[in-house]
């Protein structure tokens, strides 16, 4: 299982890292190609459940701010406290990951960002616990 969730991994990073440099060339065509299968390795490491999402979690110290967003933003729910310090360092820079950075900032804190929903157990259980259905912290 560990060399699947590696080899995993590493094809989300490369699609990322192939997604901005179709970006960066104006190939949407490419860019939403690989935004395609970069969703389809997501969810096939989602199926290994947290170990999975844990995995991903080691791009959070990858080279490319990039790959630092893309990881980050899936793991935002999972990892939060983690996803969030990677959002904020990249946020500060002045090119397009910082933009990204911030954006996807901005979204969770709205409520709009949902890449990885929590399980609706969780989500029922947390409404219970609460005493309604108002947003848990």
């Amino acid at each position: 299982m560990a060399d699947s969730l590696k080899a995993l991994v590493d094809q989300f990073a490369e699609l990322v890292a192939l997604r901005s440099a179709a970006l960066k060339h104006a190939n949407s065509d490419e860019a939403n190609r690989c935004a395609r299968m970069t969703v389809a390795v997501f969810h096939e490491l989602t199926s290994f459940g947290d170990a999975g999402r844990d995995a991903l979690s080691r791009l959070f110290s990858h080279p490319s701010n990039s790959v630092r967003v893309a990881a980050a933003a899936w793991l935002l729910r999972h990892r939060h406290l983690e996803a969030m310090d990677v959002l904020r360092e990249v946020a500060r820079g002045d090119d397009m990951d910082a933009f990204r950075a911030q954006e996807c900032m901005k979204r969770w804190n709205e409520g709009a960002w949902q890449l990885d929903p929590a399980p609706q157990d969780a989500v029922d259980q947390c409404s219970t616990k609460s005493g309604g259905g108002e947003k848990a912290e």
